[in-house]
């Protein structure tokens, strides 16, 4: 008859158990999933434009269509002025800006309402899915910023547009890194409360609308009325927007105390949604 050595500890690749501590965040487990973000990532950019006739071409199609527009609304019809700096370049370095931005939130922003199927049944660190959709954002936003550098050097070289790059590009990945935190933690924040507050659904794309009326994409910050550019200034995509335009045009801004606002602003929200998400993340799924 045999018997079972019990004193021998039982050795397991993983290890599944619930997290209590509010503020435990196990990050490092992202790590261990970086395959599956990668995938995410593919599946993201992939399926988006598989079934359509021009595929990736609507990267460069809708900033190229929204720009015309603007410009002949805004600029031509309007006479909203731009200063020194020709209609379409100022419109088209705000909207891959803003673009940027506004897709990482209402990406971000869905994320347990589209994946509560695999949530219910795959184990996996939760924060993948917001994160990937980050990082294909990261991929459109580079695709686009291209583009703009093409539409520059046409103006450079054939329209005589004179600019002179700016010390501060330099920045330039700092402050792209803060747009995508930026991005998350809103959309990660507004992901938490919609799995309890449906009607938040429906206020989110109509709200990021109207934010960006509230940013310097359409109008510059210096011909916005004194009195009203506090409402600009305590949007933290204000500074990221004037920085930008000062680096490649030489217009706007370059305001440090609006960019270290704009820092510590990012990092609380960040971080108050990570922990707000880690504690939806355990419950939602009776909710959803």
């Amino acid at each position: 008859m045999f018997k079972m050595n019990t004193k021998k500890a039982e050795q397991w690749d993983l290890i599944i158990k619930p997290r209590t501590p509010l503020l435990n965040l196990e990050l490092q487990e992202l790590w261990r999933y970086k395959d599956l973000l990668l995938l995410m990532v593919k599946r993201d950019v992939t399926t988006v434009y598989k079934q359509t006739i021009l595929g990736p071409l609507w990267f460069f199609l809708q900033p190229v269509f929204t720009t015309l527009i603007f410009t002949v609304v805004f600029s031509e019809i309007a006479g909203l002025s731009t200063g020194s700096t020709p209609a379409v370049l100022f419109y088209l370095s705000g909207l891959i800006v803003w673009n940027f931005f506004s897709e990482t939130l209402l990406g971000t922003s869905k994320t347990f309402v589209e994946n509560a199927a695999v949530f219910g049944k795959v184990y996996f660190p939760r924060l993948i899915m917001p994160l990937a959709k980050t990082v294909s954002g990261f991929l459109k936003f580079f695709i686009q910023l291209g583009l703009f550098l093409m539409v520059l050097a046409y103006f450079r070289f054939v329209e005589g547009f004179s600019f002179a790059l700016n010390e501060t590009l330099f920045v330039l990945p700092f402050l792209f890194l803060l747009m995508a935190m930026l991005g998350l933690g809103s959309g990660i924040i507004l992901s938490s409360l919609t799995t309890k507050y449906r009607d938040l659904i429906f206020l989110i794309n109509f709200g990021v609308q109207l934010l960006m009326y509230a940013t310097p994409v359409i109008i510059p910050l210096a011909d916005v009325p004194v009195k009203y550019q506090w409402l600009m200034k305590i949007n933290p995509m204000t500074p990221l927007i004037e920085i930008f335009r000062y680096t490649f045009l030489g217009t706007g801004t370059f305001d440090a105390w609006g960019l270290a606002y704009c820092t510590g602003f990012t990092l609380v929200l960040l971080f108050i949604g990570i922990v707000i998400f880690n504690k939806v993340e355990k419950s939602f799924i009776d909710t959803v």
